[in-house]
């Protein structure tokens, strides 16, 4: 459940960001003056900041080369053709895929050992808005200090292009989503046979994005014939609000009851987060997508597991009831891949319905995670809401306070993190405060003058109840530093 706090006392201002540079990529509308909106201006700017960067870090000399590919906003074409040559114009060799998907891009930067890769996609933002997310030579976001050094390019202009006969190279590969697909299917614990048995009949939701193109070949891949297909032509004209929410999602419920099937399924414009619909036309939950794979994954192989500071508890019980170890991570993609590697864990992921897999690669990946959740379903053999009733009922509560700038937000987390210094505390994103099987977690935003509130329990109105206490001791602080 998400509320948004506004306090009358100071008065405070609501924040519209059009562009937003930051260490993991830039975002932002389509349109407007360059530097306040994503222009073809600053497109060009930072795509050669970026590849300036690469071109740094690796032996001189060397002949260069970046995938690139794209979810399918309308946005999208445009934007590819400033990327691939404004890299052209650097003298790197581009190998664009076309429509394609997040950890499509991200398997096929090692697949070609390229040196990086460009994502044009803004995720689950309306279709006004596009962005450039950026990989390093493995596949993985790009690190908060590397990030930091394309910004400063990009801010200096400290670019530099090649002449005429040392332009880059363009190729294309419509092939990769299928080769992504032939590596999913090639992993011992995706069990192809099991699925086909079920004679699964499923309904898709792919939000009018590239999803459309990769989950039919994926579902008839793994055996499932019967597929009722929903906004799946990838026009980029969302047919609703693209973040796979419960909100979002009424449609594809009412298919999964009237049509009497079995599970239904949604991803984003990138297809790097997953969410399922019970056969009730139920949720299954976007919390327990992770969890649901990664007790799968455990039961065939002990281990680890890593997610967010924000992700709910109950992947931790599932963790350590099959004997492994869970620790929590910073949010964000590359915080949690960090804390994976430095933890061997087996599985792990964010409770957006983001699943990492790391035997088949480091980055969220719907399509792995549809076709470990089947496996898991086919050899469960019951329903999704029988399975779904297997593990631990959590709440979570998203909750924001809005304030002034010339409020001290740190001072507000110190604050708290003091009044409740007798309770377990993790600081390393925000302040997270644990009682016994409930938490809460603060954090500020990078971009705007906002405390994000995050609250689980065992039961929505104590989930709900825990974050206002948190509220009001906030609220308290504010009107004493007025009163200063």
């Amino acid at each position: 459940m998400r509320k948004s706090f506004i306090f009358a006392i100071p008065i405070l201002k609501k924040y519209q960001v059009a562009l937003i540079k930051s260490i993991s990529g830039i975002r932002g509308t389509i349109g407007g003056k360059p530097g306040e909106a994503l222009t073809p201006v600053d497109i060009v700017k930072f795509t050669a900041a970026f590849g300036t960067w690469l071109i740094n870090k690796t032996p001189k000399n060397k002949k260069h080369s970046i995938i690139i590919g794209r979810d399918a906003r309308i946005s999208g074409e445009m934007v590819q053709n400033l990327v691939a040559g404004t890299l052209k114009g650097l003298g790197i060799d581009v190998v664009y895929l076309g429509l394609s998907t997040t950890p499509t891009v991200e398997m096929m930067v090692t697949e070609y050992k390229a040196d990086g890769g460009i994502i044009i996609t803004a995720s689950h933002n309306p279709k006004q808005w596009n962005a450039l997310k950026l990989l390093n030579s493995k596949g993985e976001f790009i690190s908060a200090e590397d990030g930091k050094e394309v910004l400063d390019i990009a801010e200096h202009e400290a670019f530099d292009f090649a002449d005429a006969t040392k332009l880059g190279k363009y190729k294309m590969d419509t092939d990769a989503i299928k080769k992504h697909i032939d590596k999913i299917l090639a992993l011992p614990l995706v069990d192809v046979k099991a699925i086909k048995a079920k004679k699964f009949k499923v309904v898709i939701d792919c939000v009018n994005s590239s999803g459309g193109i990769a989950l039919p070949a994926l579902l008839n891949a793994l055996g499932v014939e019967d597929i009722i297909q929903l906004y799946c032509e990838p026009n980029g004209l969302f047919s609703h609000n693209p973040e796979p929410l419960p909100e979002n999602l009424g449609d594809l419920a009412k298919e999964v009851k009237k049509r009497n099937v079995h599970l239904g399924i949604a991803v984003d414009p990138d297809v790097d987060r997953l969410a399922l619909v019970c056969e009730d036309g139920e949720m299954f939950g976007e919390e327990y997508t992770l969890v649901a794979v990664a007790d799968y994954i455990l039961k065939h192989k002990k281990g680890n597991t890593v997610s967010n500071l924000s992700s709910t508890r109950a992947l931790r019980d599932v963790t350590e009831k099959a004997g492994g170890k869970y620790f929590a991570a910073a949010v964000g993609e590359v915080n949690v891949v960090e804390a994976m590697k430095a933890n061997n864990a087996v599985i792990g992921g964010e409770g957006n319905g983001g699943v990492i897999y790391p035997e088949l690669h480091y980055g969220r990946d719907a399509l792995v995670g549809i076709a470990l959740f089947l496996s898991h379903l086919a050899k469960f053999g019951k329903s999704c809401s029988l399975l779904r009733s297997q593990y631990p009922n959590y709440y979570i509560s998203k909750n924001k306070i809005e304030l002034t700038p010339d409020i001290n937000v740190d001072e507000i987390l110190e604050g708290i993190k003091g009044k409740y210094k007798k309770q377990p505390i993790n600081i390393i994103d925000g302040v997270k405060i644990e009682f016994d099987k409930e938490w809460v977690h603060l954090r500020k935003s990078n971009t705007e003058p906002i405390i994000r509130i995050f609250s689980e329990s065992t039961h929505q109105t104590t989930a709900e109840k825990l974050a206002e206490k948190i509220i009001m001791d906030i609220k308290d602080m504010i009107n004493g530093m007025i009163v200063k």
